[in-house]
């Protein structure tokens, strides 16, 4: 495993590296993005998070410039489609849905100023519904149209509040048109659903979608599922009718899945067509908050999943203890790259305030993934 500083952010400015997004343009070069977060981070005028870094590296990742920033962007992914680069996500913490797209690789964007030009689904005013959210995950080609999962946070409350939700449009069309784009329903998580083994739950609730296509043909929404002290579970949401429809089968929607309690990334392999994705699995099963091991799982199915290679530890001489609350390798989004797999991880590591502030942002590459499969 190679891996190189993109980002240090110094802790006296009480602001964190959130969000990465990755890219490899046709012409060879990669463009990473993030967010930020924290006391001390860019904020709009209704005070919330709101700003993307873009960077470009022109030597296949060993060294990265930073070229512009983008206000009013937040919890955003970075997709290339049919000659362009795209930006998709929030206009801000809790904000409206929002795409951009540059033409020149990244150094200038659009401007989602009305729904012809990006701006896709409104937010409400400050805190109130819709509230999006999304992660930088997959965009996914399925047939005719682009899908990307969300969330819409209503009401306002971290875990039960998140209503999943998956939005879409022909492949062929303008990105930037909010008339060319469709919404599903709005589904909220029913406590009901939870197997009474499972006991009492902190917080249940769904977030941070995958789009997948699964073996079958179908469509499907994998998702984050969080609620101490339950780790290693994700929930799988089924898409129907273009986009349109959402259905959950609480019998067998909850899935075994090593680190589905912390952000994640499927991707399909187009070689093997087996599923990929990077985690960060936990070791103690009494932190269930741990994210200082990143690993390599992979599935068949999308319903069973085996973990095949560890790819970072806390190398810092850090105890045990220590290690997990001030040590972690998260948000990681990453893409197949010839043999190899690149990504993109939110690190706290040597000198982060806690594991979840990260203060770096890294590039990886595991040589020849397919030893591991």
């Amino acid at each position: 495993m190679l891996w190189h500083e993109v980002k240090f952010q110094p802790e006296q400015t009480q602001t964190f590296i959130g969000s990465p997004g990755l890219a490899r343009l046709p012409d060879g070069v990669l463009v990473a993005s993030h967010d930020y977060f924290g006391p001390g981070c860019p904020r709009t005028c209704e005070g919330e998070e709101g700003m993307v870094s873009i960077y470009r590296s022109e030597d296949n990742g060993q060294s990265w410039v930073n070229v512009t920033h983008v206000m009013n962007a937040f919890w955003s992914a970075l997709f290339y489609h049919q000659g362009s680069l795209y930006l998709i996500g929030t206009s801000q913490q809790w904000g409206s849905i929002v795409i951009r797209r540059s033409n020149d690789g990244g150094f200038t964007w659009t401007h989602p100023t009305d729904s012809q030009h990006g701006l896709l689904f409104k937010g409400g005013a400050f805190h109130n519904a819709p509230n999006y959210h999304c992660a930088p995950t997959p965009v996914l080609v399925h047939g005719n149209r682009l899908y990307r999962a969300f969330e819409n946070c209503d009401p306002l409350e971290w875990g039960p509040g998140f209503k999943s939700l998956v939005i879409s449009v022909g492949k062929d069309g303008d990105l930037l048109d909010a008339g060319n784009w469709s919404m599903s329903n709005q589904l909220a998580f029913d406590p009901a659903w939870l197997p009474k083994e499972w006991g009492d739950l902190a917080r249940p609730g769904w977030l941070e979608g995958n789009m997948v296509t699964a073996p079958s043909g179908e469509l499907w929404n994998v998702l984050r599922f969080h609620a101490n002290p339950v780790v290693g579970k994700a929930a799988i949401v089924k898409v129907h009718d273009d986009g349109a429809r959402l259905i959950f089968n609480p019998t067998n929607g909850f899935i075994e899945f090593p680190g589905g309690a912390t952000k994640f990334t499927i991707r399909r392999d187009p070689k093997s067509q087996k599923y990929l994705a990077l985690v960060n699995n936990v070791t103690d099963a009494r932190r269930p908050d741990q994210r200082n091991v990143l690993s390599l799982s992979i599935s068949t199915d999308l319903m069973h999943w085996k973990l095949v290679k560890t790819l970072m530890v806390d190398d810092t001489g850090l105890g045990h203890e220590d290690s997990i609350h001030l040590t972690g390798f998260q948000y990681v989004e990453w893409h197949f790259d010839g043999n190899d797999i690149i990504y993109l991880i939110r690190a706290a590591y040597r000198g982060a305030r806690n594991f979840h502030d990260a203060n770096r942002l890294i590039f990886a590459r595991l040589i020849n993934y397919a030893d591991y499969m």
